[in-house]
């Protein structure tokens, strides 16, 4: 799996009232709303400037807070490709990865805002093509990428009408 898109780069110990507020959240279910709301405390004009494909780049404990999965399916439904962050919450991570939405572990200070990205998942590579460097990432274990692969664990169910891995 290869995605591709620019880098939009926030700080440490984001959590998930940043990523959607709960003043969004919890007066509608409509993603596609909530989507427009994304990361917007932070920066009140990302959902402007986000394309299709994009990532959000942090520092440590990424989506810290609470467990719901708002705040994935929100940034998923931003049409964000994945999320690439020094270290994760471990409740935020494991939502992301059941809703198919990629969290990759990496050293995200040899990224700058704006940088144009390309991850190869299966090579577990960051190739910074605005910078020319190359940025290993945490590889994620073969069922994580299968999960991914398949949109997340309720496609992964809905396509192999089980949870085995093999």
């Amino acid at each position: 799996m290869r995605l591709h898109g620019r880098a939009h780069k926030f700080g440490d110990d984001v959590n998930t009232d940043y990523i959607i507020s709960g003043r969004h959240k919890f007066k509608t279910l409509d993603m596609k709303e909530l989507a427009r709301h994304v990361m917007e405390d932070l920066d009140p004009e990302f959902s402007s400037k986000v394309s299709k494909g994009d990532f959000i780049v942090a520092g440590k404990n990424f989506g810290c807070g609470s467990s719901r999965e708002q705040a994935p399916l929100a940034i998923i439904n931003a049409d964000i490709s994945a999320v690439l962050a020094k270290s994760f919450a471990r409740i935020f991570y494991r939502n992301c990865i059941n809703t198919g939405l990629p969290v990759l572990e990496c050293d995200t200070d040899l990224i700058q805002a704006g940088d144009e990205l390309e991850v190869d998942l299966a090579a577990g590579v960051i190739h910074n093509l605005t910078s020319g460097v190359d940025i290993p990432i945490k590889p994620l274990p073969p069922v994580m990428l299968k999960i991914l692969s398949d949109g997340g664990l309720v496609e992964h169910f809905k396509k192999h009408g089980t949870f085995k891995f093999d």
